[in-house]
């Protein structure tokens, strides 16, 4: 019996003698039409491996699964992952796995190409995303719920307000595709916040000497989004290495982080890491 009917959520909840955690963000899906529109946007096919985080009483679980999916889903609540298994088919497609994701080993857990299909707890969404949106050998694609102010810093483009260090980061790793957005009164209990679904197409980010040191390069620059670039990374380069990238990409010395585009943080952060070499040697 599907759950996304609030009556019949509240009964399985009861039966099962659990109840939606504020300190595991549980807010529970009761819209059927939303559920299959998320399956549809992640592009789920039968045979397709998907992992599924935090999903709670299992409405998506389920829609995964009638679209012929193996579903390996992880569940830290200790109620709710022993629930799970009466979704088992008849062909074992659903592996549960009771634990944090930020915990788990996914070498030892997943196939290459694995989808990940997730009304995400909104307190993990960062950490999931970092975590994941890098390990391409491991996902073809991310398709999750997240809050939806969060959302616009996926998607959006320089010099707008939405635009961040995590957008660089973000679209360095992938290609963001917003899908939809969905009201508060799709859950149980009804967030405070608008949220929305949106998929990333992952793909072979673009080379650089060291991902690391290029993100610690966004992160300070936009530390300080409204200042001038050059105050930023002043701390960690030399003006004459920063002047140089800024007249690389054909900008002006009084350009701010938020009108810089992945292609000019990228060659910026190449052109200052020559000089810096050139001024060491």
């Amino acid at each position: 019996m599907p759950l996304y009917k609030p009556s019949e959520l509240r009964a399985f909840l009861e039966e099962i003698d659990a109840f939606p955690k504020k300190s595991l963000s549980q807010n529970f899906l009761i819209d059927g039409n939303i559920i299959r529109k998320i399956v549809t946007l992640a592009g789920v096919q039968p045979g397709d491996s998907v992992l599924e985080i935090g999903p709670g009483p299992g409405v998506l679980t389920e829609e995964l699964l009638a679209r012929g999916a193996h579903v390996l889903a992880v569940e830290k609540d200790r109620k709710f992952a022993r629930a799970l298994t009466r979704l088992q088919t008849e062909d074992g497609r659903l592996n549960v796995i009771e634990g944090d994701i930020l915990e788990q080993d996914l070498s030892k857990l997943l196939k290459p190409k694995t989808k990940l299909v997730a009304n995400l707890p909104y307190q993990i969404t960062t950490p999931i995303l970092t975590g994941f949106l890098p390990k391409k050998e491991f996902f073809e694609s991310i398709t999750v719920m997240v809050q939806k102010e969060v959302s616009a810093r996926f998607i959006a483009h320089p010099s707008t307000k939405d635009y961040s260090s995590i957008t660089v980061f973000v679209q360095f790793y992938s290609q963001p595709e917003y899908g939809f957005t969905v009201e508060p009164t799709c859950f149980y209990p009804p967030p405070r916040v608008k949220s929305a679904v949106v998929k990333f197409h992952l793909k072979d980010h673009p080379p650089v000497s060291s991902e690391e040191a290029f993100f610690a390069m966004t992160r300070r620059a936009f530390q300080q989004r409204r200042k001038m670039i050059r105050a930023s990374l002043k701390l960690i380069y030399t003006l004459e290495s920063i002047d140089r990238g800024l007249e690389k990409i054909g900008k002006g010395l009084q350009v701010r982080p938020e009108n810089l585009s992945l292609s000019d943080f990228l060659i910026l952060s190449q052109e200052i890491e020559k000089k810096q070499e050139d001024l060491t040697a």
